[in-house]
């Protein structure tokens, strides 16, 4: 269908088909959080642009804001297994509302991230979205100051209004360690990933605090922060700690690979997994299932979080509003076969809470 001149169908036309104003048909196409309309004329406008075959006109845009109808996208590292389905959520949501991605990996390096950057700049993208982000990285708030929508995706930056999509962390290990203490667990070890990600440092802080609320002890040595998030860290790391006089029962690692590293760590010092020691991972990447034992982990909802994260950046884009709030998604435990109750061993001081 065409639209009132034999022409391509405009916003106009949509409006005109579901009966309502013109700017109550941009917000029902955007999903406008800020200024929503109710369910039912969203239904109508909809309907009216599935109709009428309407593409949202970038061009048009492009020319009033003299930005081009691309978004740019900055990630760390694409071969880390929670950037895939970040990025399918976030192009998801921009593709729908006629926007280009241009993805830029920076492989963790702020000379490069410094130079993908100003070429994203440099082709006047209307937006960007940060999976960059450290926690004492100036960029976000420079980037807005300078009038580019900014949106952090899964990392956020200390001490700032710049809006981000991200997780609450917190929960996720507050369901782990739940788990791990319900099943007898009291020595209980962190392996965490890099402190300046701000999932890190929330891990970090909050596996400290989450304990002692349940007045369990924290050892300084159990808890570990790595400066990579690697096999070979998890790895190393619960090494060091299975050769101590005292070693843990049960790991919560701060990412699945970390997790796969402590499965070596245990079968080198000649123990099994969750016969000797329990290990929970964080993540749930793909075919964590299928490792031998299936892997416990704290499944975080990436795509989702992708997806709020480019909604929160059209909706400023559309709507003209500022980028004023942020979003916190909700991670959830999944239990399979690497964690199992304590076991009892008599030579060990069962008279201050351990056991096994």
């Amino acid at each position: 269908m065409t639209g009132t001149h034999g022409t391509q169908p405009t916003l106009r036309d949509v409006a005109r088909v579901a009966g309502v104003h013109l700017a109550t048909a941009s917000r029902a196409l955007s999903g406008s959080k800020s200024r929503p309309v109710n369910s039912r004329t969203e239904a109508l406008v909809r309907q009216a642009a599935a109709e009428l075959g309407y593409v949202p006109d970038q061009m048009a845009r492009s020319l009033r804001t003299h930005r081009s109808a691309a978004i740019g996208v900055l990630i760390p590292d694409m071969s880390n297994p929670v950037m895939p389905p970040l990025v399918r959520g976030a192009e998801q949501v921009l593709a729908r509302h006629g926007y280009t991605t241009l993805f830029a990996d920076t492989d963790n390096d702020p000379v490069a991230e410094a130079k993908r950057l100003g070429m994203l700049l440099s082709w006047r993208v209307a937006g960007i979205i940060l999976a960059t982000a450290r926690r004492d990285q100036p960029l976000p708030v420079e980037l807005t100051a300078s009038g580019v929508p900014v949106v952090m995706m899964s990392r956020k930056v200390d001490a700032t209004t710049v809006p981000s999509a991200t997780v609450d962390e917190s929960v996720g290990v507050a369901q782990a360690l739940d788990h791990l203490i319900g099943l007898g667990h009291r020595r209980i070890a962190y392996l965490g990933v890099p402190l300046w990600t701000s999932a890190g440092h929330e891990r970090y802080v909050a596996f400290q605090h989450i304990m002692r609320d349940r007045g369990l002890p924290v050892p300084e040595g159990y808890v570990v922060a790595r400066e990579g998030y690697s096999e070979r860290d998890g790895e190393s790391a619960l090494a060091a700690l299975l050769a101590d006089d005292e070693p843990p029962t049960a790991v919560l690692a701060g990412n699945d690979m970390m997790a796969l590293g402590c499965y070596a760590a245990i079968r080198a010092a000649g123990l099994s997994c969750p016969g000797d020691i329990s290990v929970v991972g964080y993540n749930d990447m793909p075919l964590t299932d299928r490792v031998d034992p299936a892997l416990t982990t704290v499944r975080v909802p990436y795509f989702d979080v992708g997806r709020r994260a480019a909604t929160l950046l059209v909706e400023a884009l559309t709507d003209g509003d500022a980028l004023d709030h942020s979003v916190r998604l909700t991670p959830r435990l999944v239990v399979r076969a690497s964690t199992a109750p304590v076991r009892p061993c008599p030579s060990q001081d069962t008279g201050r809470g351990q056991s096994g």
